[in-house]
């Protein structure tokens, strides 16, 4: 569901209860990962850019939280890592929030700074 929050904190708070914890250490995870990137709200959603282009952005949807990369090399690259997880082209989708791997989401952050891909 798209937000009209004017920025991430109040995207947060905004938030079903249920999953705000969950958001929220998404949220630590990018800033300290995504180092140099610009946290913003496009689209509705929380995002990730650099050099003016999203990377990176998750939601709080109606049914799951997602989280998008959109180099979707990444992705592909750790397949592995990503068994059991309802994947789309760019996105992953989790219905049950606690099953969020935040190492694997690590991984994936730190696998878009280092891609020389463009984002889809």
């Amino acid at each position: 569901m798209q937000s009209k929050a004017p920025n991430v904190a109040v995207y947060l708070e905004e938030a079903p209860e249920e999953r705000r914890a969950v958001l929220k250490k998404l949220r630590a995870l990018c800033r300290k990962t995504l180092a140099g990137y610009e946290e913003s709200m496009e689209w509705g959603v929380a995002s990730y850019k650099k050099n003016g282009t999203a990377e990176v952005a998750f939601a709080s949807q109606k049914n799951y939280v997602a989280i998008y990369f959109l180099k979707t090399r990444v992705l592909q690259a750790n397949k592995a890592l990503l068994r059991g997880v309802d994947m789309g082209k760019s996105c992953l989708r989790f219905p049950k929030p606690e099953r969020i791997d935040l190492g694997v989401i690590e991984k994936l952050l730190r696998s878009t700074v280092e891609s020389d891909e463009p984002p889809c």
